[in-house]
């Protein structure tokens, strides 16, 4: 494991002021015992998300219910993403301690594993939260996640999903053909791969320059979030025509923990854990849903046209992307058993052939 020196200072900066006189007396670090009671477990937890978002907020309830549940002997201190460490070195934090827990996007970690991106998010697969999630419980997913995070000394516990993002574009796009030529901002990966099959030309920008270059004409379309999420960033002004309920991606954050401190938590509070993770990823399917569905009723007040793909036309996306995904597959045994177990469900589910 490399750790940059950012991450180097930060945990120095987390030993300075996080320990202080219990480290002299003995005590372990992450924890406090007050006189005559029992000690309390104090974790630093990065999310992904910006501070003041409705995600972030939802991330925060879940925290404080942790601390109710636990009455004050697990404390979860909830930070904001890049807080501590940049998204893609949070993973190496959480297994040096540095963080104790993370709540972030296993695509983040695609470089140390095809897997990790594969079980994030197999674009264009499942067509809601509930289908991965069920996946997740009863098709061996969670195995697998846990597995592969063992390998990085981190413990996954489970999946957080926030819904189905919503393409943003300057023109109908009503059929996969009508890809060919579209200028589309994509982040590197999958995404990126899927578009270029169907004739598009992917722009990598990151999320801070998507407004910008939609106006000037940089790119024509943008994968980015929710109908919500880009309706708050202003995106259907310039953009008027976004694809909803979305098709093409779903992903899967997750909540993971630094794996000795995980096997040192009693186990009662692995339960208080466990139960409000699966709490915190069904508010935030329903709460990022309710918000979706507010802004998709008033489409003629704010002037936009949502445009609801066939099923045909998605199952069109979804054999392109099969493509891509074995691809990914084939870069490591995990990444191929992850999507081995994937596609069979998918095929359960009769949405691949």
């Amino acid at each position: 494991m490399k750790l940059t020196g950012a991450v180097l200072l930060a945990a120095m900066a987390a030993v300075l002021t996080g320990c202080g006189q219990e480290d002299q007396s003995g005590k372990e670090p992450g924890s406090t015992t007050a006189p005559g009671s029992a000690p309390v477990i104090e974790w630093k937890v990065q999310s992904l998300w910006q501070a003041g978002t409705l995600p972030h907020q939802i991330f925060e309830n879940f925290t404080q219910r942790v601390g109710e549940r636990s009455g004050g002997r697990l404390t979860i201190e909830p930070l904001a993403v890049n807080s501590i460490v940049s998204s893609t070195e949070s993973l190496d934090a959480v297994g040096a301690d540095i963080l104790q827990a993370q709540h972030s996007g296993p695509a983040y970690f695609t470089g140390k594993d095809a897997a990790f991106a594969l079980l994030s998010d197999p674009q264009g697969g499942f067509e809601k939260p509930e289908q991965m999630r069920d996946w997740m419980d009863t098709g061996g997913g969670i195995g697998l996640a846990r597995e592969l995070y063992a390998r990085y000394k981190v413990h996954f516990v489970g999946g957080v999903w926030y819904g189905t993002e919503a393409l943003v574009s300057k023109k109908p796009i009503r059929k996969m053909a009508e890809f060919e030529g579209v200028k589309i901002r994509a982040p590197q990966g999958i995404g990126q791969d899927i578009f270029q099959l169907l004739g598009a030309a992917p722009v990598n920008l990151p999320g801070s320059e998507v407004y910008t270059a939609l106006e000037r004409g940089v790119v024509d379309a943008s994968d980015w979030g929710t109908l919500s999420m880009n309706q708050d960033l202003g995106y259907h002004e310039l953009a008027p025509y976004p694809i909803y309920p979305g098709f093409h991606s779903m992903p899967m954050a997750d909540f993971a923990v630094n794996l000795n401190q995980w096997n040192a938590l009693p186990d009662d509070l692995k339960v208080v854990v466990e139960e409000e993770v699966r709490q915190f990823a069904t508010d935030m399917i329903e709460r990022n849903r309710a918000a979706d569905e507010q802004v998709a009723a008033q489409a003629d007040e704010l002037k936009f046209e949502v445009i609801d793909l066939s099923t045909e036309e998605r199952r069109k996306f979804r054999e392109t992307a099969r493509g891509v995904w074995k691809k990914y597959a084939e870069r490591s045994p995990m990444a191929q058993r992850v999507y081995d177990s994937q596609v069979a469900f998918l095929q359960k589910l009769n949405l691949l052939d």
